[in-house]
């Protein structure tokens, strides 16, 4: 399962959708909240991982400076799964926006400016899936550009993947933001050997018309039952889920 939580403020809806009627053997989440006000400061990636009882990895995107109560408040994404977990790290991007950066005639501790320190970000988690390697991308692209810096980053995410031996297995999957070029990334992902949840289709995954999300694999598998999650609550965004099965 692929789901923007929305900053999980709504944690026990959230942990409710995702136990039934069991928990994915792996999630990716992103606009995971830790000690951000909006969120009750709590460590919901740690929560969910608790409450779940999977395994947890994760990595912080942004500083959120509007959050903050005199200790640091952080997103990122998370990565949670009942697969063993060889090695995390980030993959922050070369190419970003400035649009969220800190300026002196905004007021960073207002919402609604949504001030912040960092930088977009994969989560790059390497499991272990019956005996096997297998890297997953857990992504959360730019979303103020008309798809230029959301292109180069994927790109970045394809050569990092280079990195690795060409027949290891990689899932890439997260909030894309593709609200500009769905299709485009459809094709170009396809391309590199790369199958979508979703097939061919491009389906709205947010709450206002929007095709954001998306889940690919390249290796041995074949998807079973993916579908977007419209009944799941708890976010503006619907979650991807399907199941796996080796070929």
């Amino acid at each position: 399962m692929s789901w923007n939580i929305d900053h999980g403020s709504r944690l026990e809806t959230i942990a409710g959708e995702l136990s039934q009627p069991a928990p994915p053997g792996l999630c990716l989440l992103q606009e995971v909240d830790w000690n951000a006000a909006r969120s009750g400061t709590l460590d919901v990636a740690a929560e969910l991982a608790r409450k779940l009882r999977l395994n947890m990895s994760y990595g912080i995107e942004f500083e959120e400076l509007s959050q903050e109560h005199g200790q640091p408040a952080y997103i990122g994404q998370a990565t949670l799964t009942r697969l063993p977990i060889r090695r995390s790290r980030v993959l922050r991007f070369a190419r970003q926006s400035s649009f969220w950066q800190p300026h002196a005639w905004i007021p960073s501790n207002l919402p609604l400016m949504q001030r912040r320190l960092g930088s977009r970000i994969a989560l790059v988690t390497d499991l272990e899936w019956n005996g096997q390697p297998l890297v997953v991308y857990n992504a959360h692209l730019e979303s103020r550009s008309m798809g230029e810096i959301q292109a180069a980053q994927l790109d970045e995410i394809l050569a990092d993947l280079k990195s690795y031996p060409a027949a290891t297995s990689a899932i890439i999957g997260g909030d894309l933001n593709s609200k500009y070029f769905p299709s485009g990334v459809l094709r170009k992902l396809q391309q590199q050997g790369f199958q979508s949840a979703l097939g061919q289709k491009v389906q709205r995954t947010h709450a206002i018309a929007m095709a954001l999300d998306w889940i690919f694999v390249r290796g041995p598998f074949a998807w079973r039952n993916a579908a977007v999650r419209r009944d799941f609550k708890g976010s503006d965004h619907y979650p991807i889920d399907g199941t796996l099965t080796q070929r």
